[in-house]
C-alpha cells in the first residue's frame, strides 16, 4: 500500500521524463499565482507559468526551473507537462545571462516590439539565474 503522506509527481517535457516520484508537498507557479499541493488536494487543472518547482519529501526540498505548461492535479497524483525543466546544475548560466541582456535591451528599445514576449524571456532568464545562484 502506498504511503498516505505522499502524492505521486510526474513532470514531463518534450525532451525527457524530468521527474517521477513521490512528494509530500509540490509547489510551483501558475498563471493565477503560487500553488502548493499536498495529497488529497481538490482535483484541478492549471496553466503553469515560469517559476521554480519545489519538491519536498522527508524534510528535503529540491528545486528546479519550470517553464510554461499545464498541470493536472488529482488527489493522489500531479502530472505536469512543461515546455522545459532544469535542475540548477543543468542551467547554462552564460546562455541565461545573454538571454537576460537581450530581453532587457528589447524592453528598453524604442522600436515596436512584443513586450509580453520580451518580459516573458526576461522572467525565464531571471528564474534560471536565480536558481543557478547567479542572481
Amino acid at each position: 500500500m502506498a504511503d498516505e503522506r505522499y502524492i505521486r509527481l510526474k513532470v514531463y517535457s518534450p525532451q525527457r521524463i524530468f521527474f517521477e516520484g513521490d512528494a509530500e508537498l509540490v509547489e510551483f507557479t501558475t498563471t493565477e499565482g503560487e500553488i502548493g499541493v499536498y495529497r488529497n488536494h481538490v482535483p484541478l487543472t492549471v496553466v503553469v507559468a515560469p517559476g521554480v518547482l519545489r519538491i519536498t519529501k522527508d524534510g528535503e526540498t529540491k528545486e528546479a526551473t519550470l517553464l510554461e505548461g499545464f498541470a493536472t492535479i488529482l488527489q493522489d497524483e500531479i502530472v505536469i507537462l512543461s515546455e522545459a525543466c532544469e535542475w540548477p546544475g543543468e542551467i547554462d548560466v552564460h546562455r541565461a545571462e545573454e538571454a537576460k541582456i537581450r530581453a532587457e535591451r528589447r524592453l528598453k528599445s524604442e522600436k515596436e516590439i512584443n513586450y509580453d514576449r520580451a518580459e516573458l524571456a526576461l522572467r525565464r532568464a531571471l528564474i534560471r539565474l536565480r536558481l543557478a545562484g547567479k542572481n
